[in-house]
């Protein structure tokens, strides 16, 4: 592998600039969206429409050439890249996230990647589903990771092991940083919302992954990342809270894509079997766009509390602790809880034509209805880990705070 050099980018956008570009891209990546959902990935033309915008270079180093932002950032460009299609936007959002795990890791991890390959894009599954073996100088893995978003389009991939000492036994859980010519790729991804994503499964069989490209968790999730670079804030940002927040990054995005979408409507469109010859009428109308747009803007309000708390502390070089990380976990179900509810509102109120497979409503709910299933967001299981952590209760149901 032919390393190159590393060159910091003269000009970072700002994150308007950012959003911007992902807005001008809306004409294109909703015109793909469709054929996206049939192909079950993201058409070729809009991840490179996306590359050639720097949408993947959020989580980039600087001195790679990438943006090296903030956590709002890679929020606020999700939403964005999400109110033309919630497919596309998962995959621009675990990439992003992806390639910022890249940036946790030992500098000749990330120069094997991004100094490789400026572009390089990253795909991740944590859940250790897999067999490792201790070898001199790392670990030969065997495993199969489903779910594994932007398969089609990942140079490498972070993927979830346990790791083992030379007897054979699990002394810690880790990541390993595989490229993605060294894996199998099995078609497996046949779901009713975000078919776009292309979460398919990738296998490794008995691949050799170096010590240096593999990353240990438990003390990662309390801060402690084997970057030399601890000088770059972005890698400073608190693993578990960075991993669930911007899962919802994509349901704020499609919210205001179905709250536009119905009121647009509203001024033409009648309410069947009533005398009301277009819904903005309708005082029972008006009330379910109100409380939707509520529930949306109330979505807004927790994710940005949310993003700040983690962009402050990385600022402040102070990791969060555990009762500020289950805020964030907390705000973060209640994001996705706040937009399910409101898309729900608005499908009542736009009615039957929302299910009409010309709608862009009936995708949108598809999408949103699947992503906020994701365990990391699970709304049920945020507010336990928050209370808990509130009443001071010591009975952890999980690591991943």
């Amino acid at each position: 592998m032919t390393i190159t050099t590393p060159t910091p980018t003269t000009v970072v956008p700002t994150d308007a600039e950012l959003v911007t570009r992902a807005r001008e891209l809306k004409p294109l990546l909703a015109r793909n969206a469709a054929q996206g959902e049939k192909d079950r990935r993201v058409v070729e033309e809009s991840i490179q429409a996306l590359t050639d915008a720097g949408l993947f270079k959020i989580s980039v180093p600087k001195r790679y050439g990438g943006y090296e932002t903030s956590m709002r950032t890679m929020l606020d460009v999700s939403a964005a890249v999400a109110e033309a299609d919630g497919g596309t936007s998962w995959v621009v959002t675990l990439t992003n996230v992806c390639n910022w795990l890249v940036g946790l890791m030992p500098e000749r991890a990330q120069d094997e990647v991004f100094g490789a390959d400026p572009d390089a894009k990253v795909s991740g599954v944590l859940a250790p589903t897999a067999q490792t073996r201790k070898v001199e100088g790392g670990y030969r893995v065997t495993g199969k990771w489903y779910y594994n978003s932007g398969s089609h389009h990942c140079t490498w991939a972070v993927m979830g092991i346990p790791i083992t000492d030379v007897d054979g036994n699990v002394v810690d859980q880790g990541c390993a940083l595989i490229p993605r010519s060294d894996m199998e790729f099995e078609d497996t991804w046949f779901v009713a919302g975000m078919r776009s994503s292309g979460s398919n499964c990738l296998i490794a069989d008995d691949v050799f992954v170096p010590d240096h490209r593999v990353l240990s968790v438990p003390p990662a999730i309390g801060g402690h990342y084997p970057t030399e670079h601890t000088d770059e804030v972005l890698y400073r940002s608190a693993l578990i809270p960075v991993l669930a927040l911007v899962l919802i990054g994509p349901q704020l995005g499609m919210g205001r894509a179905a709250l536009d979408f119905v009121i647009e409507k509203a001024a033409k469109k009648p309410i069947s079997y009533t005398f009301f010859t277009a819904q903005k009428e309708s005082t029972a109308f008006q009330l379910q766009i109100a409380e939707a747009a509520r529930l949306i803007d109330t979505a807004h309000l927790h994710a940005y509390r949310a993003a700040a708390d983690i962009d402050e502390a990385a600022v402040r070089n102070d990791y969060p602790d555990h009762l500020a990380r289950a805020r964030v976990k907390s705000d973060t179900g209640y994001v996705a809880d706040c937009i399910t509810r409101a898309i729900d509102i608005l499908l009542s109120a736009h009615g039957a034509g929302s299910f009409a497979e010309v709608s862009p409503l009936q995708r949108i709910w598809r999408d949103s209805a699947t992503a906020a299933r994701h365990a990391i967001v699970a709304p049920a299981v945020s507010y336990e880990i928050y209370g808990k952590a509130l009443l001071g209760i010591d009975e952890p149901i999980t690591p991943m705070v």
